[in-house]
This record gives structure tokens, sequence and C-alpha cells, in this order.
């Protein structure tokens, strides 16, 4: 896989360091209402998680899809419910979605051997 589970966590770490680095107070207030749209709520984490894997999808943002991916597993998402979750993104998303998909199986392979 050309960019590791590892790889891709060490790079947001840092990169996000940096960015919260600037102090600036509309990024940090973005970075803490992302946190916190994310928390336990009316909605668990779990389904939470996959929303945001499906929007993210749709947005054909990688990155994105890669964190929902490992927030999933986190939160014990089965592979089947991962398809699933595949599955609704490109009948919202349009076939623009398959090479997102693609990629998201293979990263969701990498989260799995570990």
């Amino acid at each position: 896989m050309a960019n590791s589970v590892k790889e891709f966590n060490d790079y947001r770490t840092k990169m996000n360091e940096k960015i919260l680095a600037s102090d600036n107070i509309v990024l940090k207030r973005l970075y803490n209402l992302d946190t916190n749209t994310y928390a336990e709520g009316a909605l668990s984490v779990k389904t939470k998680e996959m929303l945001g894997l499906v929007a993210s999808m749709v947005l054909r943002c990688d990155d994105c899809i890669k964190y929902h991916l490992e927030k999933c597993k986190e939160n014990n998402t089965t592979t089947e419910e991962v398809f699933e979750i595949f599955a609704v993104a490109n009948i919202v998303g349009g076939t623009i979605v398959i090479p997102h998909t693609r990629r998201a199986v293979e990263f969701w392979e990498e989260l799995n051997k570990s």
C-alpha cells in the first residue's frame, strides 16, 4: 500500500500539531467542533463515524475516508458493515466514488492486518 496506516497517522499528527501551533482561534474552534460532533450523543460514536465515512466518500476526500475507516475499526465496525457503507456512498455519490472505494478497501485491509 502506498501509504501505510502508520505513515498516514504520523503525517496527520505532525501536520495537525503545526496547524494548532499557529494558535489561530478559528482553526482551533473548527477542530474542537469536529471533535465534539463525533462524541457520544443521541447517535452512537460508531454511527457517527459510519455517517462520516459515507460523507467523506461522497465528497471524495481520501484522507477523511482513511480517518473514518480507522475510527470505524476502533468502534468495532465489521467488514460486512463497511461494505454496506461503501454501497450507500456509491449510490449517493455515483460512479465517481468507485476509485475512492478501491483505495478505501485497500486501507481497510491494511487496518485489519494489525
